[in-house]
């Protein structure tokens, strides 16, 4: 079988006989005389498009064979057309290719080796062997879009058994006799199976999202191409957002958050001195009253558990805190003295509650309304309100 996409990567039209045709799960197995139709493998997706009048689903290799899963049969013997998706296989070659550079660089400047690769829907994720440290992560960036911007020649190459044994590629194996080699003059030379681009200014744009520690190494995500120019449009898009709330410069919305976040720390810490002077002064209408009952709106769960710890300082009974809302008030019950897991579990029949705790203490939420928290805490349980 001839494969056409090592002939010309940008190959997307071609006619082939048909030489077999098998139905399998999800459609047919077609092998053709010879295609243009990359296979699924190192890294890369397959090809999708159209043979004729089905589609071309998902495209494998066994052993040297192509073949083609399509939603439809062929007759064996017929002459098709095959038409390859190529804003599909060119977004996957701008990845590819892209990925080659970068990972050339990090090879050359930390002698760490690419050990996992994947080229998502999204992001592309390569594995290193090894940490690269973070402050390198904008040199490597640089590196890579200056190969861009040389447009420089892809070269696809099959070297002789005497030239191989004298060229210095990378390679995450030993691997046998015919190694096709694809290079980037100057930053990269890599054994390779893939389909690239033919010079790296077709690539466009590289931006490396991320760089974390994993497994012993470092994980690394990216775009290239028409991924990288739609996110950095998004991102520009949401910067002009945060820039116009901010009523701040482009290029100063980090100091213009900064900002607001100590804005909002500030008034954190002030709101939360006023609504302790509120808590103490709501423990003391409670002073001596025994079990009480206080509910009021808007608190969070650590907020009704900080009132119910002051209101239990001063009532001498259970003290029982809910802020009601639509759906799951936050409760809590807090006692000095008293065992209050039988009130929680009576709470819990009662009123569809759920939560747990302590001896001296109960927090959850109920499903309940207003009157019915009444009703359980003042009529039935005798508390003060």
């Amino acid at each position: 079988m001839k494969k056409l996409y090592y002939d010309d990567s940008h190959l997307t039209s071609f006619s082939s006989g048909v030489v077999s045709c098998e139905e399998a799960p999800g459609g047919y197995d077609i092998v053709l005389e010879q295609t243009a139709f990359y296979p699924e493998g190192g890294g890369q997706a397959s090809d999708t498009g159209t043979l004729g009048t089905v589609r071309v689903l998902h495209v494998r290799e066994e052993g040297e064979t192509v073949v083609h899963l399509c939603d439809g049969p062929l007759t064996p013997g017929q002459t098709v057309t095959g038409t390859v998706d190529w804003q599909r296989r060119f977004d996957l070659m701008q990845q590819h290719s892209g990925e080659h550079i970068v990972s050339g660089i990090i090879h050359r400047m930390f002698s760490l080796h690419n050990v996992g690769f994947h080229m998502g829907s999204g992001e592309t994720t390569i594995d290193f062997d090894g940490e690269i440290p973070p402050e390198a992560i904008p040199e490597i960036e640089y590196q890579a879009n200056q190969a861009i911007w040389e447009n420089l020649p892809v070269l696809c190459t099959v070297p002789a058994p005497e030239e191989l044994e004298k060229a210095v590629y990378r390679t995450k194996r030993q691997l046998p006799y015919p190694v096709r080699l694809v290079e980037v003059p100057g930053y990269d030379r890599c054994a390779c199976c893939g389909v690239h681009v033919k010079y790296t200014g077709e690539i466009g744009l590289i931006k490396i999202l991320s760089a974390v520690r994993f497994r012993k190494g470092t994980r690394m995500q990216m775009v290239c191409g028409k991924r990288a120019f739609l996110l950095l449009q998004r991102v520009f898009e949401e910067n002009r957002q945060v820039s116009q709330a901010f009523s701040a410069k482009l290029l100063e919305t980090g100091r213009a958050a900064e900002k607001m976040n100590a804005q909002l720390a500030a008034e954190r810490f002030r709101s939360t001195g006023i609504l302790r002077q509120l808590f103490d002064r709501i423990a003391q209408d409670f002073r001596d009253k025994g079990n009480c009952l206080c509910l009021r709106e808007g608190l969070s769960p650590a907020e009704v558990r900080e009132l119910a710890d002051r209101m239990a300082d001063t009532c001498g009974g259970i003290a029982a805190v809910v802020s009601p809302r639509p759906e799951g008030s936050p409760v809590c019950l807090i006692s000095r003295a008293e065992d209050v897991r039988p009130l929680g579990k009576a709470l819990c029949q009662a009123l569809s509650a759920h939560g747990g705790g302590k001896q001296e203490s109960f927090q959850g939420s109920i499903n309940a309304s207003v009157s019915d928290i009444n009703k359980f805490f003042v009529e039935k349980m005798n508390f003060y309100r």
